[in-house]
């Protein structure tokens, strides 16, 4: 294809993703909704004219893992730890935790009974499923409360960072037993020991540099660590976290002597536009993974009957063990919380993970697409129908 079609493409792509994102502030409509149906139009003009996007299945895994990366970023830079905030964290860290154990185990059990094969595998399968996507959450509410819009931004952060870490334990430690326990605890403290390394070295190179060029490379050496710590089948989402918060919460880390080390005159007006880079760059993958994702899937294995019924299953028990859970966590009322609940790009990332070895034969793949479609919509009529008057705010 000609390079200037494909300039034409990649610039309409982002003004088209720009106009989306502007109806979904105005009009409560998810914007990962618009993107797979123009992905899936896409799709159909293609097969029209005969040709195909080459390479769509090699891409898609690639600018998940950029877009997680970016979302949790942009997503952490927005966080403030105060006391008063201690409470909220601890719900949403228990909220995201118990959600994803109890919905993983009952989707498991479910697909033990259609599927009849290893519950281990059945339970690989469920958990992608038992994420919530904070590249759609996030987005979503942003029309909620502050209280409302702060919690699903720690909940969903914190679902997609323990979601890739639980996935990650079962995938690379099959075999169970104490030692994989200890192995993955072991891990843990050593992204964790990594994280804090990074943030300072960071720190002191936002502080340092100079140069017109500062911001790339310091989300390249981010994205650096990242993909060496899943070489070795650590926990990276948890360095993008915990450098995202050390960034925006400086002043609890970074005192006395240390400041003047760590820190410059210009140092807020920095970060804000580190935050504008990230958010944007965030907008960019988030913007071509859904669109690839729409036109890499047959709609015509998205309106199956059993995949429509599997589909409603796990809804059902998505949203039951979710109310339940939000009820024992949080007080007052959870509308409209209960609806924001999304499965988006960490779903389908951890779905495209999932070794051969582990992969439930039959499983269809239009429930993927369903589980996407379906949650997105729950949600946009979950928030159109929230009233900003009503008493579901709670307390941090």
């Amino acid at each position: 294809m000609d390079t200037s079609y494909l300039i034409i493409i990649f610039s309409l792509s982002v003004l088209i993703s720009y106009v989306f994102d502007l109806l979904s502030s105005r009009y409560k409509t998810p914007s990962v909704i618009l993107l797979l149906a123009s992905g899936m139009l896409m799709r159909q003009v293609t097969n029209y004219f005969s040709f195909q996007l080459p390479y769509v299945d090699t891409i898609l895994p690639t600018l998940g893992t950029l877009g997680l990366i970016l979302i949790v970023l942009e997503g952490a830079l927005e966080l403030e730890l105060t006391d008063e905030k201690l409470g909220m964290i601890r719900r949403a860290f228990w909220a995201s935790l118990s959600s994803i154990l109890v919905t993983s185990l009952l989707m498991a059990s479910l697909f033990y009974v259609l599927m009849e094969a290893s519950f281990f595998k059945c339970l690989v399968t469920a958990m992608p499923f038992a994420v919530i996507s904070s590249a759609v959450a996030v987005p979503g509410s942003t029309n909620l409360s502050p209280a409302n819009r702060e919690f699903v931004v720690y909940e969903s952060s914190l679902s997609d960072i323990l979601g890739v870490m639980i996935f990650n334990f079962l995938v690379y430690n099959a075999s169970g037993g104490i030692l994989s326990v200890l192995s993955f605890a072991k891990d843990t403290l050593i992204m964790v020991i990594i994280s804090l390394i990074c943030c300072f070295f960071l720190l002191y190179l936002i502080s340092k540099i100079s140069h017109r060029i500062k911001f790339l490379p310091i989300i390249s050496v981010l994205f650096l660590v990242y993909a060496v710590s899943r070489i070795y089948q650590l926990s990276p989402l948890l360095l993008i976290l915990v450098f995202g918060l050390f960034l925006n919460n400086t002043e609890l880390f970074i005192r006395g002597r240390l400041d003047q080390i760590f820190k410059n005159d210009l140092f807020e007006k920095e970060l804000d536009q580190f935050k504008s880079l990230t958010a944007e760059g965030a907008f960019i993958v988030r913007t071509f993974f859904f669109l690839l994702f729409g036109y890499a899937s047959d709609f015509y294995t998205l309106v199956e009957p059993d995949a429509l019924i599997v589909s409603v299953l796990l809804l059902i028990v998505l949203y039951t063990v979710r109310a339940v859970v939000l009820r024992v966590s949080l007080p007052g009322s959870i509308n409209p919380v209960v609806f924001i609940a999304p499965r988006g790009l960490i779903t389908v990332l951890l779905y495209l993970s999932i070794p051969d070895n582990l992969k439930l034969v039959g499983f269809r793949d239009g429930i993927l697409m369903a589980v996407v479609l379906l949650t997105a919509l729950i949600m946009m009529a979950g928030v159109i129908s929230y009233r900003d008057d009503a008493p579901s705010d709670f307390s941090p």
